[in-house]
């Protein structure tokens, strides 16, 4: 939560939080004792008390009892112990999340300037800076901000969980209201029991493994429960701050044009790296759920705007645009109402809307078909063929409306309806298509072979590949390929951009987003992917014109491929063929960059410092060829895999990089965090638009330029802290083996959360092997959290060694350098979510004792002098100091952290000694379950999976 001194009478109490806390745990207290017994109220009532004593004052012989406490009760037991704990931490988000929107609420009331990064603030400081209306709409007209929501495996509740916390939120926003009565207050909280019961009732860890279809539905689940209504809200919001800082023109109107800027992308469905269950039939039901979800919506607004727009042609007068548009409806008319064709003869806009309806309909039920197996043709005659039409529909409504003096009425429900066409379409969000260099290298060389063009691809230098590639694009003609020929491997990639091709035709070109490589170590790896659209039509040649219909986006991931990502792009720019697909498809080149795998490759320093320079690298590449950029960023929920608060995120984007375009994912618990309800998906879209329109006046003023002291001294921080994590992680013998053994990252993989491996290979105990999510989330579960932090203190103490000079220039670093206060500030919510005395514990599970004391001792050492350093230089008192709100949350959190960090490790001994016990693999395991649980009720305590 960002603030400001201005911010200073509305900030939220804290006694106000501790109150509503206390009433859901009372209640959550009512629901055990009734529907469980006392046994297991004692049980839970036992280990809170005893844990909070310990957070107040450390008493071994206390915490021995506990322990013990723990060891004696029942799996059974021990798993509702479990659910208890992470039940009150979800009521505990809740009551988190309502008090927020209640103090953003009381600051919209008072009517003073809003909070930081609200649109109200953003346009007053913009106005203040002397920015005219002109350059506002000017800077405006080229923002496009992109959420991507992705289904990595580290959300870890259900969609009917989520439902439940939903109806929690509601009635506990209603006994906010002053003027409700003793006995109303009464009922509400009666209402609330009951939703906290039903929680209690519902299994919030799922039975059995998701399917990729499930995964696209809890994409979708955000859509329908808030997006669909938040999204016009924001550009509300906006809209009223453009007023009042601009005013408006003399017929009622805004003065200058807000365009459309927000859109939404997905890969889930899509994304087929390391992801077998992501066949080609699956990205095509994915981008048709989707249009089914859209255009539901659309029905449903539909019905509720005729039932507005009740207008009589007796009363105003329509404009000859829209009577001459229903005059062109009259062809459908009969079909639309049958045997009643004077139906809303006299009421226009109804009558309008009613066959608008009927196509929407019609449009509809070719996507219901094709969803259940047909090969159903769009009736083009009846239905819409596209968004177009549609949007085309309700904007000659809408200007007729203004023509007979109704703004206000266009401006309701109409134009709500008209921002949410403009942002979804009819394909509601880009599906972006993913897939590792490797299959597509693998798919050439063997369509290559087969066709009889090039046996020994494989064998072919880059510069030979790059020339063959090329002119093989380039040809009119190119060979038949016989598919039933190739390997399966081939023929499934190629299908894949059959299906592509098909979605676009079906969907609209705007329901398929980016084809992104992952793994792109050369140019030639982004024209394999050309050369494959090529023969599938997506790319060639009309006529004498090239056209393309692929964006191709390369994504670096590593540092050592960060730190040639100049090489692969001036190759890809420098090459002719490529330079021609591009320009036909809009001059616009996408890349991606890795936050997740850089980050354990490198550690948190060498990571976001190679992040930062590659994107300056990028830029001015694209700029020297004539060639638009926009970057997409691959971050995650932590900070080990570059999350953080958004807004923050993109100021501390280096300066004339994200040029009014910016697309980032949205991964694990991010999403239900930003886009569970309504209130704060507002909140979230607001900080990040303002965000990416502060970080892009470049566009419209001269762009500020890094200090050549700070980035020097960056660049040397960024190796000391590279050489502190490879010397842990890479040259420390068995620290694999400490990882694997001292956190649940091996339980990981049973948990139902994602259609995802969480290894890349199995039974290899390597750092290449596990992935990125998997290694941030075994780290994070045991209180180490060491991606996030570990480096940053050797390599601050390291470089400023006992030279005040240097700790002076690391202080205006930080108080003037957006980049590095916030890479500092990140890594303060890190160091305060590790617990060294936790992590202890966790290292007692290594069988090797004495690597353990070994490793645990470097850990210690490096946190306590990372804490020390970060302090230091931002001469804060404690950490966190600056944030004090999201101090005191997770400070609120740790008392009940701990007896569930405690009730995992003794789960994790009891459970891995029968796996090794066991001869027979289908013999029960009776820790699993309240284990698995345990993982779940740590990562919803600590507000963070992966």
């Amino acid at each position: 939560m960002t603030t400001h001194p201005s911010d200073q009478p509305f900030l939220p109490r804290d006694r106000e939080l501790r109150a509503r806390v206390r009433l859901f745990g009372d209640l959550l207290g009512q629901v055990i004792r009734r529907l469980e017994g006392e046994k297991v109220f004692s049980a839970v009532e036992t280990l809170r008390k005893g844990f909070v004593s310990l957070r107040k004052r450390e008493d071994p012989q206390l915490r021995q009892r506990l322990m013990r406490f723990i060891v004696q009760q029942s799996p059974e037991v021990t798993e509702r112990v479990i659910r208890a704990f992470s039940i009150y931490f979800s009521l505990v988000n809740i009551a988190e999340e309502d008090l927020y929107y209640r103090w953003r609420r009381a600051q919209v009331s008072s009517g003073e300037p809003l909070w930081v990064g609200s649109f109200d603030r953003t346009l007053r400081d913009l106005h203040a800076e002397g920015v005219t209306a002109p350059e506002l709409e000017r800077l405006l007209s080229q923002i496009s901000y992109t959420p991507v929501f992705t289904a990595h495996p580290t959300e870890a509740r259900r969609r009917t969980t989520m439902e439940n916390q939903r109806r929690v939120f509601r009635t506990a926003d209603q006994l906010n209201n002053p003027r409700i009565g003793a006995a109303e207050r009464q009922l509400l909280i009666e209402e609330l029991e009951a939703h906290i019961q039903i929680l209690w009732r519902t299994n919030e860890v799922r039975v059995k493994k998701p399917q990729v279809r499930d995964e696209i539905k809890y994409g979708l689940f955000y859509f329908e429960e808030s997006l669909f209504e938040a999204i016009p809200l924001a550009y509300r919001f906006l809209e009223k701050a453009v007023r009042r800082s601009y005013g408006t023109r003399a017929d009622g109107g805004l003065p200058i044009r807000i365009p459309a800027f927000l859109r939404f992308g997905s890969w889930i469905g899509g994304d087929r790296d390391g992801n077998p269950n992501v066949t080609p039939a699956v990205t095509a039901m994915a981008c048709r759920l989707a249009m089914q979800q859209v255009l539901r919506e659309y029905l449903r607004r539909v019905v509720r705007l005729r039932n507005v727009l009740t207008h009589s042609s007796l009363m105003c007068k329509p404009s000859a645009a829209f009577q001459a548009s229903l005059e062109a409806d009259d062809s459908i008319a009969p079909a639309v109402f049958q045997g009643a064709r004077d139906r809303y003869e006299t009421e226009p806009y109804r009558r309008k809307l009613q066959i608008m309806l009927f196509r929407l309909k019609e449009t509809l039920a070719t996507v219901d078909r094709r969803l259940s197996g047909e090969a159903a043709i769009l009736p083009v005659s009846s239905a819409y063929a596209g968004a177009a039409g549609f949007l085309e529909d309700l904007r000659v409504i809408h200007d007729s409306l203004v023509s007979h003096g109704e703004r206000n009425i266009a401006g309701r429900e109409l134009t709500d309806l008209i921002r949410l066409v403009e942002t979804c379409g009819f394909h509601l969000h880009h599906l972006d298509v993913r897939q590792e260099s490797g299959v597509h290298t693998r798919t050439v060389a063997t369509v290559l072979a087969q066709a009889g063009v090039e046996t020994g691809y494989h064998s072919l230098d880059e510069a030979s590949r790059l020339e063959l590639l090329s002119r093989l694009i380039d040809r009119p003609e190119l060979p038949e390929i016989d598919r039933d020929a190739l390997d399966e491997e081939a023929r499934d990639t190629l299908r894949v951009f059959d299906v592509i091709r098909e979605m676009r035709h079906e969907i609209g070109a705007e329901g398929i987003g980016t084809y992104v490589i992952s793994m792109t170590h050369a140019a030639s790896h982004v024209l394999e992917v050309l050369l494959l659209g090529r023969l599938t039509a997506l790319a060639g040649r009309s006529g004498d014109d090239p056209f393309c219909h692929l964006r191709i986006a390369p994504l670096f991931e590593t540092i050592e491929d960060l730190l040639h990502v100049d090489a692969v792009l001036n190759s890809l720019f420098g090459n002719a063929c490529y330079r021609r697909m591009l320009a036909a498809n809009g001059d616009l080149q996408e890349v991606m960059l890795g936050y997740s795998d850089s980050c354990k490759d490198g550690g948190i320093l060498a990571s976001s410092w190679s992040l930062y320079e590659a994107q300056q690298k990028i830029v001015a590449i694209s700029e020297r060829f004539g060639v638009r950029c926009q970057l997409f960023h691959g971050r995650g929920g932590t900070v080990g895999r570059g999350g953080g608060p958004t807004h923050e995120s993109i100021l501390a984007q280096p300066p004339a990089t994200v040029q009014g375009r910016i697309k980032f994912t949205e991964q694990g618990e991010v999403l239900s965090y930003k886009y569970s309800n309504v209130e704060t998906a507002v909140y979230e879209i607001g900080m990040g638009a303002t965000g990416l329109i502060l970080a892009s006046r470049s566009l419209i003023r001269e762009p500020t330029c890094d200090r050549d002291e700070y980035r020097v001294t960056m660049g040397e921080l960024a190796a000391l802290g590279e050489d502190a994590y490879r010397d842990l992680v890479d040259r420390t013998p068995g620290l694999l083996d400490y990882f694997y053994e001292s956190t649940p990252v091996q339980e990981i993989g049973f948990l139902n959360i994602g259609s995802r491996p969480s290894h890349r290979r199995k039974t290899d105990r390597s750092k290449s092997s596990i992935r990125a999510i998997p290694w941030v989330f075994g780290w994070g579960q045991s209180r180490h959290t060491v991606p996030a932090w570990y480096g940053i203190g050797s390599a601050l103490e390291g470089w400023r060694g006992d030279d005040p000079g240097r700790l002076e220039l690391l202080r205006r670093m930080y108080v003037e350098w957006p980049f590095f206060r916030s890479l500092l500030s990140n890594s303060e919510m890190a160091l305060t979510k590790a617990d060294m005395r936790t992590a202890a514990e966790y290292a007692r599970l290594c069988g090797d004792r004495e690597l353990a004391d070994t490793v645990y001792a470097r850990i210690r050492e490096e946190y306590e002098r990372t804490v020390r350093e970060v302090l230091l230089v931002s001469q804060l008192d404690a950490l966190m100091a600056g944030t004090p709100l999201l101090a005191l949350s997770l400070q609120r959190r740790n008392p009940y952290l701990d007896p569930l960090n405690s009730i995992q490790i003794h789960l994790l001994r009891e459970s891995r000694a029968v796996e090794e016990a066991r001869s027979d693999e289908n013999e029960a395991n009776p820790w699993i379950a309240p284990l698995l649980r345990s993982i779940n009720a740590i990562a919803a305590g600590m507000r963070n999976t992966g």
